[in-house]
């Protein structure tokens, strides 16, 4: 029994003086290193796929201004078109399609007048 012990610790001891001599002479497997190599390897391709998103989110934003931009100058000119000048709104009831016409025509005439809203009423017979 004695044997067996003695024939392990020797064992353990010249194990672990090789490992220890492996370790500091630089000869022995470089496990760090390649734990270096994992993890940056690991980084980059995190960073590839952040970049592909920030990327993405980036063409949806533009694409987002653009169209607020484009809304933005129809709201614009449509505004713009409605405060030309002064509205005249036409209504109540007149006796003939000629009453309205010609009601309709004066108004157009008028100075100051852009645009004539017609909401007259034909009186039925």
């Amino acid at each position: 029994m004695r044997l067996i012990r003695k024939l392990v610790l020797l064992t353990l001891v010249v194990g672990g003086g090789v490992a220890a001599y492996a370790y500091w002479s630089g000869t022995g497997p470089r496990l760090g290193e390649k734990a270096v190599d994992l993890a940056a390897a690991s980084a980059r391709r995190g960073a590839a796929r952040v970049a592909t998103e920030v990327t993405e989110k980036a063409g949806d934003a533009t694409e987002a201004v653009g169209h607020t931009l484009k809304d933005g100058a129809l709201t614009a000119k449509i505004k713009s078109k409605m405060a030309i000048g002064p509205v005249a709104t036409l209504t109540g009831v007149v006796a003939s399609k000629d009453e309205r016409r010609r009601a309709v025509q004066l108004a157009r005439d008028t100075d100051g007048i852009s645009r004539v809203v017609d909401k007259l009423e034909v009186k039925r017979q």
